[in-house]
């Protein structure tokens, strides 16, 4: 294991605590107070969880964990649309913006505050039917087996494990600049086999009030061939790999993967 990963438990403690700063308001910034935001998903809570619908199909009554569920807002979709939903994550601040807006949107959802790989022993219940992280939360680890294997151990058999997250191509290889399709140009900067942990800005920081202090994470970029490999040795069965453009414009980044959604089933 390279030097950089002896030090993961104090990367991990780096990144607890930015994320226990200013979380709250800063999803307030992005979305609204939990009461605006919670009308917008009851209105169309099928939006929120957008491409990941086709993956989950019918969830009404299953039981459903969201690793590293922040804000809730899937959670909170979900739960509209009748599931049993438990979200772990180590922010305070995502847990009680969380709760409100669980509050507001008339549904109730169980919300861990733990570190991911220290869920307590009695959580890890086996009974799971999907247990589903999105966009952006590989990075935080410096090895993927404890994380493939407590997914592994949540989930019943049959259950799904969904995986959507930010395609490697783009976070570790490419660089994309303009603002137009004719002058969007793409540049091959990065290396798509480096391991080393990068410091990185915390997502939430545009959303942020502008506080300076600690609003770094430490993060290891995976390449595709690494997620794969960790999800099939833990004993899941991969049963698709969807790669997928830019959603979010139909002539930016064309023709390049900018995400990619993986399912696998115990």
């Amino acid at each position: 294991m390279d030097s950089e990963f002896k030090n993961k438990d104090v990367c991990n403690n780096i990144n607890e605590e930015v994320w226990n700063k200013e979380t709250y308001n800063a999803w307030v910034n992005r979305f609204g107070t939990p009461k605006e935001a919670a009308k917008k998903i009851i209105d169309n809570p099928t939006k929120k969880i957008n491409v990941l619908c086709n993956k989950f199909g019918d969830v009404k009554d299953k039981k459903i964990m969201n690793l590293m569920g922040s804000n809730g807002n899937r959670a909170v979709a979900l739960s509209v649309l009748g599931a049993k939903v438990s979200v772990v994550d180590f922010s305070e601040g995502n847990k009680i913006y969380a709760m409100e807006l669980a509050e507001e949107a008339g549904v109730e959802i169980k919300y861990i505050l733990s570190d991911v790989l220290k869920l307590p022993k009695e959580e890890i219940t086996g009974d799971y039917d999907i247990v589903f992280a999105e966009m952006g939360i590989l990075h935080y680890f410096s090895d993927l087996k404890p994380f493939m294997n407590l997914i592994f151990n949540l989930l019943k058999k049959g259950g799904l494990f969904v995986l959507r997250d930010f395609h490697p191509v783009s976070t570790k290889l490419i660089t994309s600049k303009g603002a137009t399709a004719k002058i969007r140009k793409h540049k091959v900067t990065g290396d798509y086999f480096d391991n080393s942990l990068e410091e990185k800005d915390v997502s939430y920081k545009k959303y942020s009030d502008g506080s300076d202090e600690i609003i770094k994470v430490k993060l290891r970029k995976w390449n595709l061939g690494e997620v794969i490999t960790s999800v099939a040795s833990e004993g899941l069965i991969i049963k698709s790999l969807d790669e997928e453009p830019n959603l979010s414009s139909e002539v930016f980044d064309k023709g390049i993967p900018k995400t990619f959604t993986l399912v696998a089933q115990k």
